[in-house]
């Protein structure tokens, strides 16, 4: 039944449609992914102002008619995030954060979970500049793989079941791999594997760094996973 949707919801992207609208893709945490229209809103004097912008979290009200686009009726801010694109870097990070989850969660997939830990991810990097790290990044795909019920076997060999002597990581098995099952995996050192374990379970804000030798492991098995598991192929986050 058409109706009006009241929720919170972070704008994941925007694309320009028509001659003053734009077409917003929206994570929400009863909905997960929705896309809504906001009609005038790259007019001058739109009432909706410079609000429905990438990266910002907000409490907006929705007319959900019969087709799949929902209409934006109301805007109010939350959190505007204003010093993430003040710095290259956090910026970057945002938009990689945004696509990750855009990407490995579907339309009408609602998790709030994944909702929460992105809203904290954006105001960690509009908070603090300097977390804007690789390791940040891998960190936050990780929570999102676990998330998504992809985490990696980190604590014992996913083939035999070994708890020690865990030289490699395959991303078809989904963990790591101990010397006698290893064939097809790559090499994951303990650098390597312990920034996986503390980055699994520490808060976002308090995500290890590592040497980058064992950042492109742990990113190797972070975007491996995804691939073999979800399906899904992420940008690198690559060396920063």
């Amino acid at each position: 039944m058409p109706g009006s949707l009241k929720t919170e919801a972070i704008v994941l992207r925007g694309i320009r449609y028509g001659e003053a609208d734009r077409v917003l893709h929206l994570y929400t945490p009863e909905r997960g992914r929705v896309s809504a229209i906001a009609k005038g809103v790259r007019r001058a004097k739109s009432r909706f102002g410079g609000r429905l912008e990438p990266f910002f979290r907000l409490d907006l009200v929705l007319y959900e008619g019969r087709s799949d686009l929902l209409t934006v009726t109301s805007a109010e801010t939350l959190a505007g995030h204003p010093r993430l694109r003040e710095h290259a870097a956090t910026l970057e990070g945002a938009s990689r954060a945004c696509d990750a989850v855009s990407r490995l969660f579907a339309d009408g997939e609602p998790h709030s979970g994944v909702y929460h830990l992105l809203a904290n991810q954006l105001a960690l990097l509009d908070r603090e500049p300097a977390r804007a790290t690789r390791a940040n990044a891998l960190a936050f795909r990780l929570k999102l793989l676990l998330a998504a019920g992809f985490a990696p076997q980190l604590s014992a060999c996913t083939s035999c079941g070994e708890p020690e002597h865990l030289v490699g990581f395959s991303g078809a098995a989904g963990g790591v791999v101990c010397g006698a099952c290893e064939a097809g995996s790559f090499a994951l050192g303990q650098e390597g594997h312990d920034f996986l374990v503390a980055a699994l379970g520490r808060p976002l804000a308090e995500a290890p760094d590592a040497p980058p030798r064992a950042l492109a492991q742990a990113e190797r098995a972070i975007l491996e996973t995804l691939e073999h598991h979800a399906h899904v192929r992420l940008r690198a986050v690559g060396a920063r």
